[in-house]
């Protein structure tokens, strides 16, 4: 069975730079499991690898869709297999790095009824069409009707997920909350976790909005909110629709920062929610312990000589 290394962790914890240490020891390639850092229009709030760490080792899956393109998790196990293949053609490991936790767990193991396929689509138009003729509450409204558990999980406003979640139902004849528990692994892979102390991470997620802010994040928010109009993913990312009531004219700048951060926050604990109850994960400090990333790549070496 083909080996993945993986790397997962909170937002702003710093993912990025210890991957690209990490591919250099090991002989890898880098393939992002982020559901945001497809989209070629945006790079800061999805806190892309810079194009000069991309010169440093290969990245896949960075700047490949169009926000204005239909992109969902099918399209990722899609790309990312033929993206293993590649890097494993070349006598290189595969090391996905993100914090999608949904994304990087379908990836990685094979959820028996819940996984996507091509036949889905006819379904899959179905629901497009009802979100769009009906509205957002309508559809998860029928989600809370033939799912009460899965609705409860899912948010109101994220759509792709609701969208996903009856599509299975209706191709399964089968409740969307039981199936998730049927899997199996796709790959022989290795999870590393990188966490540290709460206040560390918020201090750091703080830190990253107001970089972000400098580099020019109210910009690409800008974009977004003008293209609102559309149905399309990017409208659930955090890091833009915080600042949609700035643009509004309904709130302050500096209330939306503040807001944004908030919601960063919040995004990082559910992330390491995810990955400590859905995933099998090896966890490290990188902020506290010096010796961290010699530990992570003794561990890697062992697993890979097993």
């Amino acid at each position: 069975m083909q080996k993945v290394l993986a790397i997962v962790g909170p937002t702003a914890i710093g993912k990025t730079s210890l991957a690209i240490q990490l591919a250099q020891k090991v002989n890898a390639e880098i393939i992002s499991g982020d559901s945001m850092q497809v989209y070629k229009e945006v790079a800061i709030g999805t806190a892309k690898a810079t194009p000069a760490e991309q010169k440093t080792i290969r990245h896949y899956l960075v700047d490949t869709q169009s926000v204005f393109e239909p992109y969902s998790v099918i399209d990722f196990i899609d790309q990312a297999e033929k993206a293993i293949e590649q890097i494993a053609a070349k006598g290189k490991l595969p090391l996905l790095v993100g914090g999608t936790g949904f994304y990087v767990n379908a990836l990685l193991n094979k959820m028996k009824l819940g996984e996507p396929t091509r036949q889905e689509s006819v379904i899959t138009d179905k629901w497009e069409k009802f979100l769009q003729e009906q509205g957002k509450n309508k559809l998860w409204a029928e989600l809370a009707k033939r799912d009460p558990d899965a609705a409860q999980k899912i948010p109101l406003n994220n759509t792709r997920r609701v969208l996903r979640a009856l599509t299975v139902i209706e191709r399964t004849g089968k409740k969307f909350s039981q199936q998730q528990k049927t899997i199996e692994a796709r790959y022989d892979y290795l999870i590393i976790g990188l966490n540290s102390d709460r206040p560390i991470i918020y201090r750091r997620i703080n830190e990253r909005v107001d970089q972000m802010m400098e580099q020019g994040l109210l910009e690409e928010a800008k974009f977004i909110y003008q293209n609102r109009a559309q149905e399309y993913t990017i409208l659930q990312a955090i890091g833009y629709k915080e600042f949609f009531p700035y643009f509004a004219k309904q709130n302050n700048l500096e209330n939306c920062v503040s807001n944004l951060k908030t919601a960063s926050r919040r995004y990082a604990k559910r992330q390491l929610t995810y990955f400590r109850h859905q995933l099998p994960v090896t966890w490290f400090d990188p902020l506290k312990d010096p010796n961290c990333l010699n530990k992570i790549t003794q561990k890697v070496e062992e697993w890979l000589n097993e």
